[in-house]
């Protein structure tokens, strides 16, 4: 499935229990998640996005662990399957 089609589905899943999947820019700071998931209850994680199939790059792989070191949830995401357990995990942590 494509990145596109995956972003969708992603956001309309979120928007369905009452948070924000907001697309993450950062000019000057390459390689960020795709999107921050900000889910009721102060909870919040982020997600790369990628075409079925496909991995991160090396820069994407080091601002994640950048994130996650300090202490937030970042999600690789390729699989329509993977978008329950993902929101499951943000709404748990």
């Amino acid at each position: 499935m494509n990145e596109k089609l995956l972003e969708r589905k992603l956001t309309k899943a979120v928007k369905q229990m009452g948070g924000l999947c907001l697309k993450f820019v950062s000019p000057g700071f390459d390689g960020v998640p795709d999107r921050i998931i900000l889910l009721p209850g102060r909870r919040i994680g982020f997600a790369e996005i990628k075409t079925t199939g496909e991995k991160p790059r090396a820069l994407q792989m080091r601002r994640k662990r950048q994130i996650e070191k300090l202490g937030f949830r970042v999600f690789v995401l390729d699989s329509p399957d993977q978008i329950e357990r993902i929101i499951d995990e943000i709404q748990t942590s």
